[in-house]
């Protein structure tokens, strides 16, 4: 059991989503739409706390999502950890702040996966990672 909580349907009316692959320092971005099924990868939010809010708000206006997907880290086992609450916690705090949908998705492997494809940016892969799983699974 991962604890990952029962997420409702996706709307149809929801096409397109900006994904965010949370860091403490480094929180990686996707943008993606439903039609497509595919993700691209933006530029990473290089901030601490409170100040990655002002990145992610300029990235709000520029792509007008129409929600949002934030990447929750698990053990292999399933088992949360400490970055699992605060990858919830910022998932929370950008419904509050933004009045937007949010999406959680199990990212466990995400950035491992992108690193073993290359990737010169293993944050913003890992978020088109997220990002595509999370549309694949609106099929």
């Amino acid at each position: 059991m991962t604890g990952l909580p029962v997420q409702p349907a996706v709307p149809a009316h929801l096409q397109s989503f900006l994904a965010f692959d949370y860091g403490l320092r480094r929180t990686g971005v996707a943008y993606g739409t439903r039609l497509l099924g595919t993700a691209a990868p933006q530029r990473t939010i290089v901030a601490e706390g409170a100040a990655r809010f002002a990145p992610v708000a300029a990235l709000i206006g520029q792509w007008q999502p129409d929600a949002l997907v934030v990447g929750v880290p698990y053990h292999p086992d399933g088992a949360a950890h400490e970055n699992t609450e605060r990858a919830q916690r910022f998932a929370r705090q950008l419904r509050g702040r933004f009045g937007l949908p949010v999406y959680e998705v199990d990212e466990r492997y995400s950035t491992t996966e992108a690193l073993a494809a290359g990737s010169r940016d293993a944050d913003a892969a890992a978020a088109c990672i997220i990002l595509e799983q999370f549309l694949r699974s609106l099929a």
